[in-house]
């Protein structure tokens, strides 16, 4: 660890990776609605930021450019053929599952026995504040009695180029002025997705095949269940559809905690960055070796880029478009 890394939390120093302006930067508007942010590009929409229908804030839907979606309905919707399996999983969120001895991810009775039985929520404060194409909140992580454990702020930038739709995922979080803030060694977080169901690969469900034409690649060439676990600047997950190969990658930033970070990226379709997994990922004995504390009064700055994209992970040139978002400043 860095000599400086704590002195990062208390400067209050944030590092984010903001996109860079593109020649080819498509129109893209945000409307504030009702419990809500909807987005469009080029009057098309794009996805809807969500924040009063659940336990944490998320993006439902997220469309591709020709009308496709790329995350799985449930549990917003119940669609016939989908897996309502992890009602948790709300299509792209951030949360993760010990947060001070709370657990932000999984509800009611989910993950029994490996991460803490009180469930805590995210909830935001007031309206979002928009700003061209970036909207901002801050937003408070409760416990089950509706005791404060710590705030955050965060900052989602939409985008869109010729080469795809981007959504830029920053989140600080902030430990209370009088204590510090464990982050917790689980393998279930952080920023992560839940794609739609002919994404995902082929998979055993109570016994029976089901999926669809799934893929997934790291940038140091893991692929499929090898992914799992595994530490890479990024991951990408990429199926054929109705004639077509859509993908969507995830980036990690250089500033962030433990980069490159590990991937929970599952045959079923979820697919995340966890820097908090170390003994889960890495099969320690040790259940605190991944735990990161957070000074009391101190902050972690967390960035993402998520890239939607035509083709597999060399169509996309997905490692490129990582050197991009890398030489941010």
């Amino acid at each position: 660890m860095p000599r400086n890394f704590f002195s990062l939390f208390t400067a209050g120093i944030v590092l984010t990776g903001v996109l860079t302006a593109h020649a080819d930067s498509l129109p893209v508007l945000l409307t504030q609605e009702e419990g809500g942010v909807r987005v469009d590009v080029e009057g098309k929409f794009f996805t809807r930021y969500n924040f009063t229908q659940a336990d944490k804030p998320y993006c439902y839907p997220i469309l591709q450019s020709d009308g496709t979606a790329m995350t799985r309905n449930f549990p917003m919707k119940s669609p016939a053929g989908e897996e309502h399996d992890h009602p948790w999983h709300r299509s792209l969120w951030f949360a993760h599952s010990i947060i001070n001895g709370v657990d932000f991810w999984n509800e009611g009775n989910g993950d029994v026995g490996k991460s803490p039985s009180n469930k805590g929520k995210i909830v935001q404060v007031g309206v979002p504040k928009i700003s061209g194409n970036t909207l901002t909140t801050d937003d408070n992580y409760v416990d089950a009695k509706g005791k404060l454990i710590c705030t955050d702020t965060r900052s989602v930038t939409f985008s869109a180029t010729n080469e795809g739709r981007f959504i830029d995922f920053s989140v600080t979080l902030h430990a209370p002025a009088d204590k510090p803030l464990l982050m917790g060694d689980n393998k279930d977080g952080t920023m992560a997705m839940r794609l739609a169901e002919w994404m995902t690969m082929q998979h055993k469900v109570k016994g029976v095949m089901m999926g669809g034409t799934g893929h997934i690649v790291t940038s140091t060439g893991k692929q499929d269940e090898k992914a799992w676990g595994e530490r890479a600047d990024w991951c990408d997950y990429h199926a054929d559809h109705n004639g077509t190969t859509y993908g969507v990658a995830i980036f990690d930033s250089p500033h962030n905690f433990k980069h490159p970070t590990y991937w929970m990226a599952r045959d079923y379709g979820l697919f995340g960055a966890n820097p908090f997994g170390k003994h889960d990922y890495e099969n320690l004995k040790d259940v605190h070796a991944g735990d990161l504390t957070i000074p009391a009064g101190g902050s972690l700055t967390l960035s993402y880029r998520f890239f939607f994209h035509l083709g597999d992970e060399k169509a996309a040139h997905v490692a490129d478009q990582y050197k991009i978002f890398n030489s941010t400043p």
